[in-house]
């Protein structure tokens, strides 16, 4: 039998092997040399490898990426922690000018083999600054990769894909999702890149869920199975490079997409997936889409507000179940308690 890991704990045993196989992998970031270890993300790599290869930086995320792409380019293979993603703004420059073009610009010549890890998402009401989901940014830009993973064994995998990837990769983590519990292989392994996940096969519609929506696009589909419904439930993994062709695949076969975004749906990636799907199937299929993700408002601090603000698994399965029979009257299932939330536990 598998054992069963953190989501954090996969994170931590990725980073320790890369850093134990390669001398060049190093981790900074503010924070993670704390005794709290970024929810235990870095826990002992202070120990093992020392202050050289694992340092605090200053609140200074412009000049920190700075460092962190000269190293890339000097040969190592840096791992950039950013407790909020919402920080990540004041880099962009870095990001989007430097990183993402370096290659390009100088004919292939030159590598930026960065890996960001960012986090993002609600806690305790984290509010306008503190629980942005900023993914569509970053897979608008070419020359940057991005990956959302959602289970345990996916984060540990994706994150060593990443850090072998020659190109800056942004790897993104749902807050939430720290605390979700799966098997993971104690060897070192990598996952493609590119490669959606079938969560659950179903017939009558395709949900999609972005990192922790997918979570609620699982809860949702057994919501649905009360009402007969059955949901094919996908996780992309990673957006940039994007797997339509699993998805394509499965809305043949159901003829029906709803998106669930884990940011707002205004310009977000949530339509390019829909966008994309139709482009492929208008001249063979006609569907129905639908997509879902925060609401067009700054984020809210009170929990009245944030339920509102926030798709769940019970506004998910309403919705979609209003997409298949728009003829009969609305349906929000009563909550059950083996399909509640994760609690988060914190510190951040």
């Amino acid at each position: 039998m598998s054992r069963e890991q953190t989501f954090t704990e996969a994170i931590c045993e990725a980073t320790h092997q890369l850093m134990e196989e390669d001398d060049s992998v190093f981790v900074m970031g503010l924070g993670v040399d704390d005794p709290k270890a970024i929810l235990g993300s870095t826990k002992g790599l202070l120990d093992a490898f020392g202050p050289d290869r694992i340092f605090d930086t200053p609140l200074s995320e412009d000049a920190m990426t700075g460092v962190a792409i000269g190293a890339a380019l000097a040969g190592r293979r840096p791992i950039h922690v950013h407790i909020r993603m919402d920080f990540l703004m004041l880099a962009m420059n870095q990001l989007i000018n430097v990183a993402a073009k370096n290659h390009y610009m100088y004919g292939g010549q030159q590598y930026v083999p960065i890996v960001i890890r960012a986090m993002i998402g609600k806690s305790w009401g984290q509010g306008a600054q503190h629980s942005q989901a900023l993914h569509s940014f970053f897979a608008h830009v070419p020359g940057i990769k991005v990956v959302m993973p959602t289970t345990p064994y996916d984060a540990k995998g994706c994150l060593v894909e990443a850090v072998s990837d020659d190109n800056p990769v942004v790897f993104i983590e749902h807050r939430l999702l720290h605390y979700q519990k799966g098997p993971v292989p104690q060897k070192l392994y990598r996952l493609d890149q590119g490669k959606a996940r079938v969560v659950v096969p179903g017939s009558d519609v395709t949900l999609i869920g972005l990192s922790y929506m997918a979570i609620e696009c699982f809860r949702a589909q057994k919501y649905l199975e009360s009402k007969g419904v059955k949901a094919e439930v996908i996780d992309p993994v990673w957006l940039v490079p994007f797997d339509l062709d699993t998805i394509i695949k499965s809305v043949e076969k159901t003829g029906h997409l709803c998106v669930v975004d884990n940011g707002w749906t205004t310009c977000g990636f949530g339509a390019e997936i829909i966008s994309q799907v139709i482009e492929k199937l208008q001249y063979k299929l006609h569907i129905k889409v639908h997509r879902m993700g925060f609401a067009s408002v700054t984020c809210p601090t009170t929990t009245p507000l944030e339920d509102l603000f926030y798709p769940n698994a019970r506004t998910i399965a309403s919705s979609v179940y209003r997409l298949l029979k728009p003829e009969q009257s609305s349906w929000i299932p009563e909550e059950r308690e083996d399909l509640k939330s994760v609690e988060f536990k914190g510190p951040f």
